[in-house]
């Protein structure tokens, strides 16, 4: 009895610290209900709508995602280690959760989720739970066979959900495919040299497809942290009304 009061201890305390050390979540509203946004780190985050639970590209332990619930859904953009993270995954609750990845990330799953796995291609699109799924083109420039992100390989995402269109980059550049996007409503782009983009070309594309809000996200990268504060600068000398939205990434740095 005495053990389980003292395990039960424990978890709380590492519930409240995981509570406290993430950054506020942010509400859409659409006409479906409110959208909901929990950055967690990095390239991950949590969506919540609609009553379904989206993770995407889950890392960081099963201790990241305390007191979240459990996904019904799980998006993975890329084969790299802070998209898919198989010891992440291990650690959570994933019955029942359906997985959107591309062929990529579907080879390399362990054989226990391929079952749950969906797998669309760039320029796919598939419809699950009520949400529109598009999958968009993610890679560097120029296009090489080393490149750190081939084209084809990885999917950055479009989620309609209600009226709202969310943009989720994985790693890319600021390639034809994204700078063409329309009607984005909330977009989260990456900017980490070298393996996406500087924050000018960042900016430059968020100036083509202008979403209504943007939030700069993976922005860790061999230099440390990109300057999200001139990324802002950038975009909103010459485009007020995109709303740059800054938020703690990173809360153990």
């Amino acid at each position: 009895m005495k053990l389980t009061s003292i395990l039960t201890a424990i978890l709380t305390v590492a519930l409240l610290q995981a509570n406290a050390q993430r950054a506020t979540p942010d509400k859409i509203e659409t006409n479906k209900g409110t959208l909901t946004i929990q950055p967690i780190e990095h390239a991950t985050m949590v969506l919540n709508w609609d009553g379904k639970t989206i993770y995407v590209d889950p890392t960081g332990g099963a201790a990241a995602f305390a007191g979240i619930e459990k996904p019904n859904m799980i998006l993975l953009t890329d084969i790299h280690g802070d998209h898919m993270n198989t010891e992440t995954l291990d650690a959570m609750d994933t019955e029942g959760a359906v997985f959107v990845v591309p062929q990529a990330v579907a080879d390399k799953l362990p054989e226990k989720y391929r079952s749950q796995a969906k797998v669309i291609g760039n320029g796919e699109s598939i419809t699950e739970m009520g949400i529109l799924i598009k999958a968009v083109p993610m890679y560097n420039l120029p296009e090489s066979a080393d490149a750190k992100h081939v084209k084809g390989r990885g999917n950055g995402y479009v989620l309609k959900t209600g009226n709202k269109n969310v943009y989720i980059s994985g790693d890319t550049e600021g390639v034809p495919e994204v700078r063409g996007l329309k009607n984005i409503d909330v977009a989260f782009l990456s900017m980490n040299l070298p393996y996406t983009m500087d924050i000018a070309q960042a900016a430059s594309t968020t100036l083509d497809f202008k979403p209504k809000v943007i939030y700069p996200y993976h922005f860790r990268g061999q230099g440390g942290l990109a300057d999200v504060e001139a990324f802002k600068k950038m975009v909103n000398d010459k485009d007020k009304n995109i709303e740059v939205r800054l938020r703690d990434w990173y809360p153990a740095q």
